[in-house]
């Protein structure tokens, strides 16, 4: 019997217009978005329908988009009948998955979010932080790099989205990185590709942000699950909610362990997943981490049709 693991995306994958055809289809996503706007005490329903883009991306409106957004798609599954065995979500994926599986109440969440988005982007004054994709080079050698950089640098480079093969991301301090990146070229890297980003997310740089995202979790109810999350720090099922809290904190100042967490999904036994949110990003690492595993994904109406298709055959 197949087993299902829905995967939800982080940020950069939010589009204007994202899940409107949804809310106008189905009164259970307007209600979802209608909860989102409440709580959050301004409209991020009509940031997500009619932009503009740069509100949208900046990331304490962002993270609460994504969130909202990757909820929706869920409860549109749920209405057809599709649960998981098994979620994980990247980097702030993470909070739609615990939402999903019941861990963590959608209202408490899009506010922790909207403030970890606030807390990220003033651990680190813009312009000083930067993040980069590097293809095509070994993982381990990438982390090699950037430590023999950062020792003798003094400054903050690190891997810290580890997501497929081939594909590393690292983050820290401007100079750095920029230095790391040439170290990387020379040693065989195809690309390196400076994300447009505003702040080193995951590196030790968000420290800053951890700890005051301890704070707002603190009082937060997290349940216990029986639905497991694959957490991005250990790559490791978690259904304990005081284990779950103690692992968002450390989330936010270290790196996501995405492809082993593909890989260990699959070593559990899971053969298909559903990326649940706006875009692809997803879906094309699990094709790269886990060929010949179904990689499905909801974000429209085509999608859900071709996803609901594929399921019932």
């Amino acid at each position: 019997m197949s087993k299902i693991a829905f995967v939800f995306p982080g940020q950069g994958s939010q589009t204007v217009g994202m899940c409107k055809a949804f809310y106008d289809e189905y009164p259970v996503v307007k209600q979802i978005f209608e909860e989102a706007d409440d709580a959050l005490g301004y409209s991020i329903s009509k940031m997500c329908f009619e932009g503009p883009a740069e509100d949208l991306k900046l990331t304490a409106n962002t993270q609460p988009a994504i969130l909202t957004a990757s909820t929706a798609c869920a409860a549109v599954l749920k209405e057809h009948g599709v649960s998981c065995d098994i979620a994980a979500g990247h980097s702030l994926g993470e909070y739609s998955a615990l939402v999903n599986t019941g861990a963590l109440k959608f209202a408490d969440a899009v506010r922790i979010v909207n403030k970890r988005g606030q807390f990220m982007q003033e651990a680190v004054p813009v312009g000083e932080g930067s993040m980069a994709a590097i293809l095509g080079l070994d993982s381990d050698k990438i982390v090699e790099i950037c430590r023999s950089v950062e020792a003798e640098s003094g400054e903050a480079v690190q891997a810290v989205n580890f997501n497929c093969p081939g594909q590393v991301v690292i983050a820290g301090a401007v100079n750095p990185v920029n230095k790391a990146i040439e170290a990387l070229k020379a040693a065989g890297a195809k690309r390196a590709v400076l994300l447009p980003v505003s702040a080193p997310f995951h590196s030790t740089l968000m420290q800053p942000a951890a700890d005051r995202l301890a704070e707002v979790l603190a009082p937060i109810e997290i349940k216990d699950i029986t639905v497991p999350v694959v957490a991005n720090v250990t790559a490791q099922e978690v259904t304990s909610g005081e284990e779950i809290k103690k692992l968002l904190v450390k989330q936010a100042a270290m790196p996501v362990l995405w492809e082993t967490s593909v890989r260990n999904m699959v070593a559990g036994g899971v053969d298909i997943f559903v990326e649940v949110g706006p875009g692809k990003v997803l879906t094309g690492f699990t094709k790269k981490i886990a060929k010949g595993m179904m990689a499905l994904n909801v974000e429209d109406a085509a999608s859900l049709e071709k996803t609901l298709a594929e399921l019932n055959k």
